[in-house]
């Protein structure tokens, strides 16, 4: 799987949360090879976001570090006086970072603890950091563009983990909801790769235990994408190429949902 590369976001600044690990690292090093200057967020991860500037500064980029959990208001507004503070702006927001729960296995296996951290993370955090980036931005003469990451599986749901298809829905509505207030200054879109072959995903035991085959069957595509393979596509929409669309629902999944009029 090779793409072309282009100089989308030359002189542009990009900001990646959940950027240590997985896609939010490739979209991160796919900013930077497409001219970003770019901040790489992390909760936890430190030693995976100082490989992912690393990987940049490797091909001559410049990037930062920076750590805040984002389920706090206090938390994202600091991160957002740091990377002012770095850059001078901010072009483009990605809101990357999400809790998957990647080990529950039925949805008999929820807890309390399970559905807080989903909501926490994928709704409280998605919304916050839309809110206090996006204001920001606002008040900027060159605006900017957000991208919310969501899922497929709005699609059909989760008959094993209920609660994060709840959480990637309710992104849908904070995407719609921002995009009118802040346009046209500022676009707000959600990105929804479908299946991707993460780190995670690879040592997850249905995935291991023949569902790759049943879903690679089921893709038209023929393929299940490492991450690198998507990342330009969700930048896409912060391109100029996609100066008139705003609260939409861009889906990449090799076909496999087909979802649309």
């Amino acid at each position: 799987m090779t793409q072309q590369i282009f100089p989308r976001f030359a002189g542009k600044t990009v900001l990646v949360t959940g950027a240590g690990t997985g896609f939010g690292a490739e979209i991160a090093f796919r900013a930077a090879q497409e001219g970003a200057r770019v901040a790489v967020h992390y909760r936890s991860s430190k030693k995976g976001a100082e490989e992912t500037v690393a990987r940049i500064e490797a091909i001559g980029g410049e990037a930062i570090t920076v750590q805040a959990d984002i389920g706090t208001w206090a938390a994202i507004t600091a991160m957002a006086d740091e990377v002012w503070a770095a850059f001078g702006t901010l072009d483009v927001l990605v809101n990357n970072v999400g809790d998957v729960s990647s080990e529950q296995m039925s949805w008999r296996d929820l807890t309390q603890e399970a559905l807080d951290a989903v909501i926490d993370i994928d709704v409280k955090g998605t919304l916050l950091m839309t809110h206090v980036f996006g204001e920001r931005m606002l008040e900027q003469p060159s605006g900017g563009n957000i991208i919310n990451v969501g899922s497929t599986v709005i699609v059909r749901g989760s008959p094993r983990a209920p609660q994060y298809a709840a959480a990637k829905y309710a992104i849908l509505g904070i995407t719609k909801s921002y995009a009118k207030v802040l346009a046209p200054a500022v676009r707000v879109n959600t990105f929804a790769p479908g299946f991707m072959e993460t780190e995670r995903l690879l040592g997850r035991e249905d995935w291991k235990s023949g569902r790759r085959e049943v879903l690679i069957a089921q893709t038209p595509m023929g393929v299940i994408p490492p991450p690198a393979f998507v990342a330009g596509t969700c930048l896409w929409l912060a391109t100029e190429e996609a100066a008139h669309l705003t609260g939409g629902y861009l889906l990449a999944d090799g076909g496999f949902n087909m979802v649309g009029a």
